[in-house]
């Protein structure tokens, strides 16, 4: 098992008022799964990507990543586990403008203290494997959005991390380079990465091998055979 929630709860104060986001939330994720968490605005899908990715922390239950309980760690672990057990695709790419895309990629390396020639070699792998070898050296603006994204999923496996979050990765894409990205996706998938992408549309979570939705903060989950059947009806 490579990450399992265990009841876990999410509650946010508003003035005097306690909101609840996510309850009683259980979710096992095996190694190499591709899965596509689904919901609209509100639900709390967000919220639950920030758990998994130790952004936020739960009000009450359990995380598991590794076997390690997790959710009491403090903030300096909680980094080191971003850091090197996490990639992060965000749906505006998050990319910093005044760097190359190499330099862009090379961040996580920075953060982990990898020597320059090696991270030099590390970042030239995982850009290739993007298809953009042609372009690390071009700054952010120089590139287009499909580019970018594909830049944003080489930082995010530069430093092979077990689990890759996605957050709506084609959302600011038009459908050619959507598509790209989601091709992209596939192929590391083929290749044993463990994917947890957030989406709202059908056609990009079709990819996933298992869909779980989210609705009013609790997890509906739904298999592919599921939605075949009713594909089909």
């Amino acid at each position: 098992m490579l990450l399992e929630l265990k009841n876990i709860y999410k509650n946010y104060n508003q003035g005097n008022m306690e909101v609840p986001v996510l309850k009683d939330i259980n979710l096992t994720v095996e190694e190499g799964e591709y899965i596509a968490i689904m919901g609209p605005s509100g639900s709390g899908k967000s919220t639950l990507m920030n758990i998994i990715g130790c952004i936020d922390t739960p009000t009450s239950g359990e995380y598991l990543l590794d076997g390690s309980v997790i959710n009491n760690y403090k903030d300096k672990e909680l980094s080191e586990i971003r850091n090197k057990k996490i990639g992060f695709v965000f749906q505006n790419f998050n990319l910093l403008p005044r760097l190359s895309a190499m330099d862009n990629v090379a961040l996580p390396l920075q953060y982990a203290k990898v020597g320059k020639k090696q991270r030099r070699e590390m970042c030239k792998k995982v850009i290739a494997m993007v298809g953009l070898e042609d372009r690390m050296n071009f700054k952010p603006t120089q590139l287009s959005g499909g580019q970018k994204q594909r830049v944003a999923i080489a930082r995010a496996m530069v430093n092979n991390p077990r689990i890759l979050l996605a957050d709506e990765p084609t959302g600011a894409l038009d459908s050619k380079s959507g598509k790209q990205v989601m091709d992209l996706f596939d192929k590391l998938h083929e290749e044993g990465v463990t994917i947890i992408m957030i989406t709202h549309a059908d056609e990009i979570a079709s990819r996933a091998k298992r869909v779980i939705k989210i609705i009013d903060g609790e997890l509906l989950e739904e298999s592919k055979q599921t939605q075949e059947v009713t594909e089909n009806e």
